[in-house]
Formats: structure tokens, sequence, C-alpha cells
């Protein structure tokens, strides 16, 4: 007990000892509490910041957004798909309204004519039809509407004037319509504003497409004018469509898709390739986002493909 009790007996040097070392550890403990309070409200206080890293990081948090987001690239409306519909927000009847049309082979031109056939409503239509991309011809033939209009030439959408057997214009007897796709290079010939070189050049742009499928594909042909061509389809249509085997875009070789006379071979190239890449294409309207193919003209090249 004695030896126990000799443990926790200090003398006054020892006890001073003990004394000044619990001084100076307490001294330490308030010390690194002030040193870390001061600190860090120096810190807070000389924060500055960097406008120019901001900005970097603000421009690639938009870049980001803008990657996020789905861009609408510009499309024919003729040839929605039933999921195309639904994304861009249209109800299942508008769709079936637009699909009935276009099995009649028929086509909407402008966003009114769309609107007149599906029914879609006012705001939906100020939504999508900025991204409208109709062909090239149709802006042709309501130009020459308006010189029909202005120099008394019959408009084959219109139909208010029969022209003569030498198509100069006028009020003559009502003319027999002959096929277009037996037509000679001389009954051209007789339209005015057809001369020789014209002529050949119709006859050889129907013997490589096979023969012509819609009257519309008249506007096709190089140098022949709208209203040349509105002349034209008064005694000449499409009477009798030529049997001309589709092509397969999905099976198709490079050859037998650029052998189609809208699609050059570079762009063929580009189909195949885009074909293999994504297993397969399952709208025509694909071949809208692939670069060179001519959109303007989807709607005839959908007579000579299918999926």
């Amino acid at each position: 007990m004695n030896k126990l009790q000799s443990h926790f007996r200090f003398n006054k040097q020892e006890r001073s000892g003990i004394f000044f070392l619990l001084l100076i550890i307490v001294s330490l403990q308030v010390g690194y509490y002030f040193y870390g309070r001061f600190s860090e409200e120096a810190q807070q206080d000389t924060f500055v910041v960097n406008d120019e890293l901001q900005t970097e990081i603000d421009s690639l948090k938009q870049a980001a957004a803008k990657k996020d987001s789905v861009k609408v690239y510009p499309f024919n409306p003729n040839f929605i798909t039933d999921y195309k519909g639904y994304v861009l927000g249209m109800s299942t009847d508008e769709i079936d309204r637009l699909h009935a049309f276009r099995k009649k082979n028929q086509f909407a031109n402008t966003a009114e004519e769309f609107q007149k056939v599906t029914q879609v409503s006012d705001s939906l239509l100020a939504a999508i039809s900025p991204h409208f991309k109709f062909p090239e011809w149709t802006k042709n033939r309501k130009q020459s509407s308006v010189v029909a209009k202005k120099y008394g030439v019959a408009s084959h959408a219109s139909k208010k004037k029969s022209f003569g057997r030498d198509g100069s214009g006028g009020t003559s007897q009502k003319v027999a319509i002959i096929d277009l796709n037996t037509v000679t290079a001389q009954e051209l010939r007789t339209i005015n504003g057809i001369g020789e070189k014209l002529s050949v050049r119709i006859i050889k742009f129907r013997d490589r497409l096979g023969g012509f499928l819609t009257d519309d594909q008249l506007y096709d042909v190089y140098g022949l004018e709208p209203e040349v061509v509105e002349r034209t389809l008064v005694k000449f249509k499409v009477l009798k469509k030529p049997d001309i085997p589709k092509i397969n875009v999905n099976t198709a070789s490079v050859y037998e898709i650029a052998s189609l006379v809208y699609i050059q071979e570079q762009v063929a190239e580009s189909i195949v390739e885009y074909r293999n890449v994504n297993n397969g294409i399952l709208s025509l309207e694909e071949l809208s986002t692939i670069e060179g193919f001519p959109s303007d003209k989807i709607d005839r090249i959908a007579l000579y493909l299918s999926l």
C-alpha cells in the first residue's frame, strides 16, 4: 500500500513541471483554434472570381445543353411516319389522315395544304411548319401560275383556258390528250417554247427514267421552263404508267441505286454506307439526312424505291 501511494506523491519541483506542461498544452489548443478561424476568414476575403475561366465554363455548359437537345432537320411532311408524327406531337387521327391521303398518290405542297389534309391545330402547324421542306418544283409551279395570270397563259393547275393545236394559247376547241410516254419529239415541238434540242432532251430523259410515272416529272427536264411545262401538260399527260420494278434500298448495290436518274453514284455510296452502319433503313425519310441526297425530289425518288 505504501508503494502504491509513493507513485502519486510529487515534490514541489515535479508539481511545477506538471503545471507548466498542462499550461503549454492548453495554450497550443487555444492558439490552434484561433489560427484556424482567422485563416479561414482570410481565405474567404481573398477569394476572387476568374471571369475568363467562368466564361469558359458557361460556354461548355451551353454546348452540353445543345448537344443534349433534339435537333429537328428539314423534312418533307408528305413522308411523315407514325413515329415521326408522334415525336412532332401529331395525334393518331392526324397521322392516319395523312397516310390515307398519300395512298391516293397525292401530295401536300404547302403548309396550308398539309393542315387541310391532317387537320392539325394552328399552334402545332406554327411549331412544325418552319421545318417543312417541299420540292423546288412546287415553288416553280407557283411562280409559273403568276406568270400565266399576268400574260394570259393557261395554267395546268387552274385549267381556265384551253390551248390550240399550235400551243400558243387562245380559246380554240378542246385538245385531245396524248400520252406523255408515247409522244414523239416532233409532236413535242408543236408546243411553243420547245425546240429541237428540248424535244430530244425530253425523250432522252423519259428513256432514262424508263417512262414518266407522274406529270410533274416533266419539271425535272433540264432547261425546260415551268411555264413551258404548263403549256405542255395541257396536251400531253401520263395516261399509262410504265411497270418499273422498285429498287430495294436495303439490298440494292451502289450501281443499282445510282441507276436511278435522281441519285448520283457518290450519294448511292453514302446510302449503302449509312445502311450498313445503321443495320438497314427503316423509312425513306431517313435518306434526307444523308449528305448530298436530293431531298427536294424525295417524292419522285419514293416512286422508284422500296424498303
